[in-house]
């Protein structure tokens, strides 16, 4: 599909990579970009429409699929990040929490705007995941638990929604310079490298976009024994 007049629906695009992706769009010639927030006040972008979503609230969800029912083109980018070690006392508690949102939010965000994509001509939808969904680090254990889910998941859809001409895209990338990781120190892609990145994935039809160095050279290691992940 074409980035050039279409209608795109970003979800947590209030702020970090999901700004970047809302502004990626419009500069592409995006005809109308949704920018959704839990708080839609804190959506700032000239030239977007802001939308109330929760991820984790179906009926919002809901709503925000029948609003906005000209969507041809969802990205799945709101998310959250867990330091807590998986076998701490709240360990459960707070993988419940990533996987609310990263996995299941982003299961319940696209079975509500699957059938918009199939009335507008197919479309694209686009999940962002990481390359963590791929190795766990020692403080990524929930989030790479979560991202792993989502990549499986992500696949499942390819598989459904190719009868109505949809393009599923994974988007893999190392760490990215927002707030979420901002405590972080590591390398760091620009939020606006990851989100040209991807709408160049689109246009070319690609179901996967490794977005980053860092995501290149853990794909390129799936042949390496896992120890080489373990530092």
């Amino acid at each position: 599909m074409k980035i050039h007049g279409s209608t795109a629906f970003v979800t947590g695009a209030n702020r970090g990579l999901g700004l970047a992706y809302a502004k990626a769009l419009l500069d592409a010639g995006a005809r109308k970009v949704y920018a959704a927030a839990r708080d839609p006040s804190t959506v700032t972008l000239a030239g977007v429409v802001p939308v109330r979503l929760d991820v984790g609230d179906a009926a919002r969800v809901a709503a925000a699929a029948r609003e906005c029912a000209d969507v041809d083109l969802v990205i799945n980018n709101a998310g959250v990040i867990g330091g807590t070690p998986l076998l701490a006392d709240d360990g459960e508690a707070e993988l419940r929490r990533v996987l609310d949102t990263n996995l299941h939010g982003m299961h319940g965000v696209s079975r509500a705007f699957a059938p918009v994509l199939g009335r507008n001509g197919g479309g694209a939808l686009v999940n962002m995941l990481s390359a963590l969904s791929w190795i766990s680090l020692p403080q990524s254990g929930a989030y790479s638990v979560s991202k792993a889910a989502a990549w499986a998941l992500t696949n499942g859809l390819r598989h459904e929604l190719r009868a109505q001409g949809t393009l599923v895209v994974a988007v893999h990338a190392g760490y990215i310079d927002t707030d979420m990781v901002k405590g972080v120190e590591a390398p760091k892609a620009k939020p606006e490298d990851i989100a040209r990145a991807v709408l160049a994935g689109i246009e070319a039809g690609a179901p996967e976009v490794l977005a980053d160095d860092t995501a290149r050279h853990v794909k390129a290691g799936f042949a390496a024994t896992p120890s080489i992940y373990l530092g």
